[in-house]
């Protein structure tokens, strides 16, 4: 995917265009590859080489959207950053993507409701989101002993926030502030996990380990190290 804004090839816009037309004219079951290739005036290969299958057509840009994300989370400039906070200016690059053209993520949006193969896809996409925020935040929370657990939790409820402001506008056929609602649920979110101290860890003692790292290296980032050298000692 391109960034929200962006151009694209056109002949990718051809078959987006020309797949949504006919899902809604004829159905996304009774529409073919062969029948979306024949209207955009594109060869069926021309079809595979930006899109692996039917559904994904519908979702043409969260490829890139999520290699967005993880460029963004794993990017030294935001380690100062609390970590909730940052897993919520993440989910805000996935709404950029919608509010870039209404009008599609309203169809999107419509199609997806009606029809289940489209319903499954999207909840695959989610699922993607929703590792990669995990992922960030069970580093982000290493030395705290409940530190995967609220990493995933919170990685959920950042999801859950985001989607529950953005449905709100798609069913209100993009009407409104999306932004604002967005940002008010993503602030709930974070005004709920807020970052603090961990619960102490009653574990026994055991070896020693020497870690060297350089002066200033943020300190979620030295656990990082040792977590990986306990798993692979």
């Amino acid at each position: 995917m391109t960034t929200a804004g962006a151009s694209k090839p056109p002949m990718r816009d051809a078959l987006v265009a020309a797949a949504l037309q006919l899902f809604e004219e004829r159905g996304f079951d009774q529409t073919t590859i062969d029948d979306i290739v024949a209207l955009a005036g594109v060869g069926r290969r021309s079809f595979f080489r930006y899109f692996p299958s039917k559904e994904s057509v519908v979702f043409p840009d969260h490829d890139g959207c999520l290699a967005e994300m993880t460029a963004f989370l794993a990017d030294p400039a935001g380690d100062a950053e609390d970590p909730v906070l940052r897993a919520c200016d993440a989910a805000k690059l996935v709404l950029r993507l919608y509010s870039a053209d209404p009008g599609f993520s309203v169809r999107r949006y419509r199609l997806t409701r009606a029809v289940p193969a489209l319903r499954q896809h999207e909840l695959s996409v989610v699922w993607r989101y929703e590792r990669a925020l995990a992922d960030y935040l069970r580093i982000r929370f290493a030395a705290r002993p409940d530190g995967r657990l609220r990493g995933d939790v919170i990685a959920a409820a950042v999801v859950a926030g985001h989607n529950h402001a953005l449905r709100g506008w798609l069913r209100a056929d993009g009407e409104g502030d999306v932004h604002a609602a967005v940002t008010e649920a993503l602030d709930y979110v974070a005004r709920t996990w807020e970052s603090g101290p961990g619960p102490a860890a009653d574990e026994p003692e055991d070896d020693v380990m020497v870690l060297v790292a350089r002066r200033g290296t943020p300190m979620w980032r030295v656990v990082q190290g040792v977590q990986t050298a306990l798993d692979h000692g």
